[in-house]
């Protein structure tokens, strides 16, 4: 159980470092917001990891079989993590959001499209954090009105977990796409709104002489 834990502990914490490295560069790779971004953070992976392990520290309700039932106290202290993800995952989606507008303006963030960089990273970053939240309030409900079956099992939280590296990969993916469809295709600029884009390029002749 505590290997498990440790687990999905990390998985999350390297979606989260994901979704900062996004947006610091999202903001033209602003220092102030990667300093305050990374305090943020390091609050939440500290009070997380003192709810979901504290409990270690004594002993848990052992269950039938495979499964481990935790009491009120314990299955909220574990909540206490995911709550700290949904409101980070919240932090993030409200500066996407407050970026788009201030570079698009009102009317264009209701239409927005997928013309640019700017655009994909609002459409991925919101559809991100819908999909997550639909699946995140569930899980913290179960750990904290489940019954004790539920609460051990730790069913949701697996699946909570495993979308969210899914959903993260796809971004990722998807934003490598966006900005460039090979390492022997022209680079996409963007020049329009000065962000920074990372590309490869490839000296066919050189590498054949």
């Amino acid at each position: 159980m505590l290997y498990r834990q440790l687990f999905i502990f990390f998985q999350q914490v390297i979606v989260c470092v994901i979704l900062i490295i996004r947006t610091y560069a999202l903001y033209n790779c602003s220092k102030r917001l990667l300093i305050w971004i990374t305090l943020i953070f390091i609050g939440l992976v500290g009070g997380s990891a003192a709810g979901t392990f504290g409990q270690y520290a004594g002993s848990l309700t052992t269950g039938v079989g495979c499964f481990e039932t935790y009491t009120a106290e314990e299955s909220a202290g574990c909540g206490i993590a995911w709550l700290a993800i949904l409101a980070f995952e919240l932090l993030i989606f409200v500066l996407t959001v407050h970026r788009t507008y201030k570079s698009r303006g009102l009317l264009q963030l209701r239409l927005v499209s997928r013309r640019n960089l700017l655009d994909v990273m609002f459409h991925d970053g919101a559809m991100y954090f819908g999909a997550m939240t639909l699946c995140n309030v569930p899980n913290i409900v179960m750990y904290y009105f489940g019954s004790g079956a539920v609460r051990g099992s730790l069913g949701l939280a697996t699946f909570t977990s495993c979308i969210s590296v899914t959903l993260i990969s796809r971004l990722m993916l998807n934003l490598h796409k966006s900005i460039d469809s090979g390492i022997f295709s022209v680079p996409v600029q963007d020049y329009e709104h000065c962000l920074s884009v990372l590309t490869t390029e490839i000296d066919v002749q050189s590498t054949i002489a």
